[in-house]
């Protein structure tokens, strides 16, 4: 007999349904997110493995999903994690209560009718949560020197971007401002902020000192270092978000998980293509765009390549951005093949072929004869 739970997940508490198929238990509960409530919870569960019955759980995808999940398999229960962006019974239900939304999920998840989300391997979690620290401390970083940038502006001083790069030159700077007493209190003002960069760039370099020790070893990420301009930020990134490449089937399929895919509507006999979905994990697609962003930047040995003549030619009347996101969408289809094939970049496939290098010269010819 099949006992099914929908379990409305909260950061401070989860509502659960519990419906069975022959409807003789038909109860519901309030726990806290600690040891005690889910202590509780898998007490009760338990009693009724004990009666004979088959658990198991749907849960909504939320920040604290997979630390409930995990509970719930340390203790031999199934659980389904619905996809929300596919699942929009609970969201739009004009009767929002935390039991009601417990009740949908269970009788949906008896129906067998939820979208599943996938949970990334724990590895790849790990990872992930290393980058967002990254990221978050590059950021603030990022916004303190705009801060002195301004600050520095306002007693007429005039300072370049890239000025502030290094901590001898901010030393260097800070020294300047104490040695003219023409700039007031501008070093009094200026030395908190950098000495915040000091300390959190020190953060950063530790930080990725231990995504260097977590991947040295990782066979995807030394693949992904192969193309030009990849480093081991973007392939961590990569690597962390794609997760399990078999989990996609073909080439359109995982750019599509990248979000790199135009929207299509089509009815009847209409269709329209549109932008971009954005529907994937945006540090995904980010990293595919600073991938194009490395080999344009790398041009002295990737300007033969392909992919780099036709960014060139879309960009003359496409714009740099377009034609950024194209080649960001072909770039998933090479990052697929590596994956998928275990083989690392080979620059001598992306080299044009003897066709197109004739009809280049050939073009070349015409044009000057004229």
């Amino acid at each position: 007999m099949k006992l099914s739970i929908g379990s409305d997940l909260h950061k401070t508490q989860f509502t659960t349904l519990s419906l069975s198929e022959d409807r003789k238990i038909e109860e519901s509960g309030m726990y806290p997110t600690n040891k005690t409530g889910y202590g509780e919870f898998l007490k009760q569960v338990k009693e009724w493995i004990e009666q004979g019955y088959e658990i198991s759980i749907a849960v909504e995808s939320t920040g604290n999903a997979r630390f409930f999940r995990n509970k719930m398999i340390s203790a031999g229960i199934e659980v389904k994690v619905v996809n929300t962006l596919k699942f929009k019974v609970i969201n739009e239900s004009v009767k929002k209560t935390d039991k009601h939304d417990a009740r949908t999920l269970a009788e949906f998840l008896e129906k067998d009718m939820l979208p599943e989300s996938i949970l990334c391997s724990q590895e790849s979690e790990d990872i992930r949560r290393i980058l967002k620290s990254r990221s978050i401390l590059v950021k603030t970083v990022v916004s303190l020197k705009n801060q002195v940038h301004g600050l520095l502006l306002g007693y007429g001083i005039e300072s370049k971007r890239g000025q502030l790069q290094s901590k001898k030159e901010r030393q260097r700077i800070l020294v300047g401002l104490e040695d003219h007493r023409f700039n007031g209190n501008a070093a009094n003002a200026v030395r908190p902020l950098l000495n915040t960069i000091d300390q959190v760039s020190s953060e950063v370099k530790i930080l990725e000192k231990v995504l260097a020790k977590m991947v040295e070893e990782d066979e995807d990420v030394a693949l992904l270092q192969t193309i030009p301009g990849v480093g081991i930020i973007t392939a961590s990134t990569i690597r962390a978000f794609t997760d399990d490449i078999e989990r996609y089937s073909s080439a359109k399929k995982y750019a599509a998980h990248a979000g790199l895919v135009p929207w299509v509507q089509n009815s009847n006999m209409t269709i329209h293509h549109g932008h971009i979905t954005k529907r994937g994990p945006v540090e995904l697609r980010t990293a595919f765009v600073q991938t194009v962003m490395g080999m344009i930047r790398s041009k002295k040995h990737t300007m033969g390549y392909r992919l780099m003549s036709r960014y060139t030619d879309m960009k003359k009347h496409k714009g740099s951005g377009k034609s950024i996101i194209a080649t960001a969408r072909k770039m998933s289809t090479i990052v697929y093949t590596i994956l998928k094939t275990r083989e690392p970049f080979d620059p001598q496939k992306m080299a044009h072929n003897s066709k197109y290098r004739e009809m280049q010269a050939t073009a070349l010819g015409a044009a000057l004869a004229v």
